[in-house]
């Protein structure tokens, strides 16, 4: 059974799961749909194109598949997809997508703290942090498991690896790869996000090989290129070496210094 205020507004065609509640004066429009075991908090707004998971909470004031913030934008159907388990603070807009992807997506088991902008045509991992006021540009990808601190802007066209912290009050202007800690002005590598690491259950030995890898790449003895041949010579099989070696192969607007 469901719990929806009097003053919330909900369209006629918003198709609803069980156990949800819906607070005073939020807006919920006809093309939304919403799973099981979720709150939707005072003055929120899902815009047509909301796709929600289960258990997901969103705060007051929140907006969620509001049209992109690109002037080539046509009203064209698209999407925001919001996985399972996420929470969503007040006052965080999340963009739907445009005709290049069709959608926006927030993985599950986010915490998306109050204040953050995902922008449109971006994909979100799952088990994300984004501090107070990140704010993310249009089509960023961003993994699993990473960690942004509060009021940093993320440039659009972004990559940022799997199990990365970026600290906060910087901007990301180019791609961040896996397994690493980012900070400084410009923006640096930092060594290896290892605290982050061994609470996920990475081995010593894995962080061990992580460690030389990314020496390879910023020790100031090979270019990037040479760091690749070298990766790829010394551990050709190992899947976390794999994993940089793919990120660093897609990326298209380069990687962080040192």
């Amino acid at each position: 059974m469901n719990n929806i205020h009097p003053t919330a507004i909900v369209g006629s065609k918003a198709k609803l799961g069980n156990n949800i509640t819906i607070l005073p004066y939020a807006v919920i429009e006809d093309n939304v749909v919403i799973g099981d075991d979720c709150l939707i908090g005072p003055h929120a707004v899902l815009y047509n194109g909301a796709r929600i998971g289960n258990r997901v909470k969103i705060h007051q004031s929140a907006s969620v598949a509001h049209v992109p913030q690109d002037l080539k934008f046509g009203n064209e159907e698209s999407l925001f997809i919001v996985g399972d388990d996420t929470v969503i603070h007040e006052c965080v807009t999340l963009h739907r997508g445009t005709k290049e992807t069709g959608f926006s997506k927030v993985g599950s088991n986010c915490l998306l703290m109050a204040y953050s902008h995902v922008a449109h045509d971006c994909v979100i991992g799952n088990n994300c942090i984004f501090a107070n006021g990140v704010q993310i540009g249009g089509h960023v990808t961003i993994e699993d498991y990473v960690i942004i601190g509060g009021m940093t802007p993320v440039h659009q066209f972004c990559k940022i690896g799997q199990h990365t912290m970026v600290g906060g009050g910087f901007r990301v202007v180019q791609d961040v790869p896996p397994y690493v800690l980012a900070a400084k002005e410009p923006l640096s590598y930092e060594g290896l996000n290892v605290i982050g690491l061994r609470r996920r259950g990475f081995s010593n030995e894995d962080i061990s090989i992580l460690k030389k890898a990314y020496g390879f790449i910023y020790d100031g003895t090979y270019n990037l290129t040479q760091a690749k041949a070298k990766l790829s010579e010394e551990f050709p099989e190992h899947p976390l070496v794999k994993n940089i070696l793919g990120f660093l192969n897609n990326s298209k607007r380069g990687i962080i210094g040192r």
